[in-house]
């Protein structure tokens, strides 16, 4: 995610560089998706909680979202120039609550469902809809929670509504027995043959005489499907035109919350997570540790996103192009330090102690 906000856009052939276009529209799908690993990991894992203990961590889970959309309503005031995710993650948080009760298979067919119907309401409603008037929400937008759920759910740069996808398939992870190798494979493989089989799908369709041309036309420009991937592939700020037509949900652009945008990058997810999982299986116990201790930013991404997201602001990081391998090292030494001696992120302690503290109240 700091990739996409800070690496250089375009490379010397004037195409989208290797650092935007690897993580654009994949960084934040994955985000979402571990999202849903973490509910999951959270209520039971393999096993759902039921019962009083369900309701006492669901209230647990609820604060930690409600805290999480504060912190991202505090970042929107901060004039960093970036689209911050973090209060649209707070209610995606809050619709996950719903389906912690379900195992892993219900939970793939829900998504699959989701990830082709969820676009389809959009489409239909975001025409009915205010258009988006900010780049990340703010406390300033609390006067007015008509738009502003608008713009959460269905307007904004990470749609809530259709979003729900990854959470689903998130959760739906989580549940599987993630100690098994065979596990690890079927992430990895099935994950892969769903991003390319996503691609290659959309663009046969949007291939088909006239389809790219029409988009073209949406969009103010001739062209043909060559110029359609030029005009998107630097993602579409969350959603497809509402001027245009239903061939807009054939795309697969980064940021777009088509079906297909969707299924590509939900397979983009479990493809790193599946490695991610056999790289780890591979280690012995000390390269383990070692490896746990270099990556530590990966166990505090709410402070360290948080921080990514002040640094951003001129006074304190001046905007340059080479600004990706430092602001990189920065947050990876700052998790280095942090799990090596031990301690935990300061808004990752804030949340965990807020979310056991209502916890423990509803359950007793």
């Amino acid at each position: 995610m700091v990739a996409t906000h800070v690496a250089d856009d375009y490379g010397a052939d004037g195409g989208l560089a290797l650092g935007q276009w690897l993580p654009g529209g994949r960084a934040s799908a994955l985000f979402a998706v571990l999202a849903g690993v973490s509910l999951a990991l959270m209520t039971g894992r393999r096993t759902p909680v039921a019962g009083r203990e369900r309701w006492a961590r669901s209230a647990g889970l609820a604060a930690r979202a409600l805290l999480v959309a504060t912190v991202g309503l505090l970042l929107g005031e901060v004039d960093s120039g970036l689209a911050v995710i973090l209060t649209y993650y707070g209610l995606l948080f809050l619709l996950g609550i719903a389906f912690v009760g379900l195992r892993a298979p219900a939970l793939f067919v829900l998504a699959a469902a989701w990830t082709v119907l969820a676009p389809v309401l959009s489409q239909v409603l975001r025409p009915e809809l205010p258009p988006r008037q900010f780049d990340s929400p703010s406390f300033g937008q609390l006067a007015d929670p008509g738009q502003l759920l608008s713009e959460l759910a269905f307007t904004g740069y990470y749609p809530v509504v259709p979003w729900l996808a990854y959470l689903l398939v998130g959760l739906g992870v989580g549940r599987l027995d993630l100690s098994r190798r065979s596990v690890h494979l079927v992430l990895a493989a099935a994950g892969a043959v769903l991003a390319v089989a996503a691609t290659v799908a959309s663009r046969v369709l949007v291939g088909r005489p006239g389809v790219a041309g029409r988009l073209m036309d949406d969009l103010g420009r001739p062209g043909g499907a060559d110029e359609l991937a030029r005009a998107t592939e630097s993602g579409m700020y969350g959603n497809t035109p509402t001027a245009g037509g239903w061939e807009w949900l054939l795309v697969v652009a980064p940021h777009s919350s088509t079906p297909f945008d969707l299924a590509q990058t939900i397979g983009s997810a479990l493809l790193v997570i599946g490695v991610a999982l056999l790289a780890v299986g591979l280690l012995g116990d000390f390269a383990r540790r070692v490896v746990a201790i270099l990556f530590g930013a990966g166990t505090m991404t709410l402070t360290l996103y948080s921080l990514h997201v002040v640094l951003r602001t001129e006074r304190l990081w001046p905007p340059d192009d080479g600004a990706f391998v430092p602001h990189a090292l920065v947050l990876l030494a700052i998790g280095t330090g942090f799990v090596a001696l031990g301690w935990r992120g300061p808004l990752e302690r804030v949340m965990g102690a807020a979310s056991d503290r209502v916890r423990r109240l509803v359950s007793r």
